[in-house]
């Protein structure tokens, strides 16, 4: 009998997409439904851009652009985009920064200043550098040194399937790496990465597309022209040996571990890859789901269990090398052998026996279920569009995510779940060192 396939609904937000002289790109996405815009620019600079030696610089970076501007003092884009009633933030990935304001629709001339101002520069002085070098090693301390599992697995896990520094390295940074940064590296940083021409700026919500792209032209337009930079080749071979680690968090009060294997390029074999992105929600969305049922409700040698793709879980995101993950968390003496056996198995069940009826279609709805939930919004939609012009070009492929997914067959799951063997797996083990 046939896998009865999910009925999976679509958007058609409308695009219009341009570039400026100066080689900044643009993706407008009109919506008229309520008075609110989300404006977004992506620079094609991450984690995996950074220097060697400066280790966690495009994060410290994302921090220095919020310091002033070419025209504003310091905190000046704080008080913009907040006395205009709107919110604000950036974040840094392996492969790209953003920034973004959601803001009511009469402030998008606000909004496309602030941005272009700092497009053209920011104030980078000693001063300004020591205080975020300050702040994001704080930061650091937060979130990682002093929060149990803190960096698992997306630091602890990439140094042990990869070999080189780009894919490797703590991308938070080292303490070392962020005190011995000068002004010059922050402005040799800008100058090369921050380019109009590695740039893309997306608007979407409440904006006439003639009204908004002749404010883009007015703000932007002037920005000097400068070309994105040559990006690395970032390749690496694929394991072919398993390799483990294991390390004691003095926070941790139970085992956990993680493990990774390589998957199809997202960006040039995207047809190879979305089986895999399925497959990880089919293993773990869900009490339904494959592993939640075995390791967590039957076996109980889990207490929960995630999966997903890239190592900073969105599969839509990011480029190549990137990893489908597996990470749970153990009860006290749980044993973190026995549940990578347990992977295996359900692996090698999966690719064996199929699917149950019903399986696919469940998680394929809730898959699109997510993915139209995440660019209702205004900004959502404006950040993903964003990126998917800064890898893709195809900024309109948010319109068919959904349908993409659902159109991916029990075959290609079953097929992707076949080449997850343990000689290609790379995982880490947190030894619990706070259960005293």
């Amino acid at each position: 009998m046939p896998t009865r396939r999910a009925k999976i609904p679509t958007t058609k937000y409308p695009v219009e997409r341009f570039r400026l002289d100066n080689g900044l790109r643009v993706v407008l996405t009109p919506d008229r439904s309520a008075p609110v815009i989300g404006v977004a620019v992506v620079y094609d600079v991450g984690i995996r851009s950074e220097p060697e030696g400066r280790t966690g610089f495009a994060h410290l970076f994302e921090h220095l652009m919020f310091q002033g501007s070419e025209n504003l003092e310091k905190l000046a884009h704080f008080r913009h985009v907040q006395g205009a009633g709107g919110t604000f933030n950036g974040s840094t990935h392996l492969d790209y920064t953003d920034y973004f304001e959601t803001l009511p629709s009469n402030a998008l001339e606000r909004a496309l200043f602030l941005e272009a101002d700092r497009m053209r520069g920011p104030r980078l002085t000693e001063e300004n550098l020591r205080n975020q070098v300050d702040v994001v090693k704080e930061e650091i301390r937060v979130n990682v040194l002093n929060r149990p599992y803190g960096g698992f697995p997306w630091l602890t896990l990439p140094p042990v399937m990869f070999d080189t520094f780009p894919n490797a390295h703590d991308g938070y940074g080292s303490f070392t790496d962020l005190e011995s940064a000068t002004v010059a590296d922050a402005a040799d940083f800008f100058r090369r990465y921050y380019a109009s021409g590695n740039a893309v700026l997306a608007v979407s919500g409440d904006i006439d597309v003639v009204e908004a792209t002749a404010l883009i032209e007015r703000h932007f337009g002037d920005v000097p022209a400068r070309p994105a930079p040559e990006r690395p080749d970032f390749t690496e071979p694929d394991l072919t040996v398993e390799r483990r680690h294991a390390y004691t968090d003095q926070l941790a009060p139970l085992p956990a571990v993680a493990g990774a294997w390589r998957v199809p390029d997202p960006i040039d074999d995207f047809a190879g890859y979305l089986p895999y992105v399925v497959l990880a929600e089919v293993l773990t969305d869900g009490d339904a789901s494959r592993l939640v049922e075995r390791l967590v409700q039957r076996d109980r040698t889990v207490t929960g269990i995630g999966g997903y793709l890239g190592f900073m879980g969105d599969p839509f995101d990011v480029r190549d090398p990137t990893a489908l993950l597996l990470q749970a968390h153990l009860p006290p003496g749980g044993d973190v052998d026995k549940v990578l056996r347990t992977f295996d198995e359900e692996l090698d069940r999966l690719a064996t026996d199929g699917l149950t009826e019903g399986e696919l279609a469940r998680t394929q709805a809730r898959m699109a279920t997510h993915l139209l939930r995440d660019t209702d919004a205004v900004l959502g939609r404006a950040l993903r569009m964003a990126v998917l012009e800064q890898q893709r070009g195809e900024p309109g492929l948010l319109n068919e995510l959904p349908r993409l997914v659902g159109e991916v067959t029990e075959d290609q799951v079953r097929a992707a779940a076949a080449t997850l063997r343990p000689e290609r797996r790379a995982a880490v083990e947190v030894i619990p060192g706070g259960a005293r």
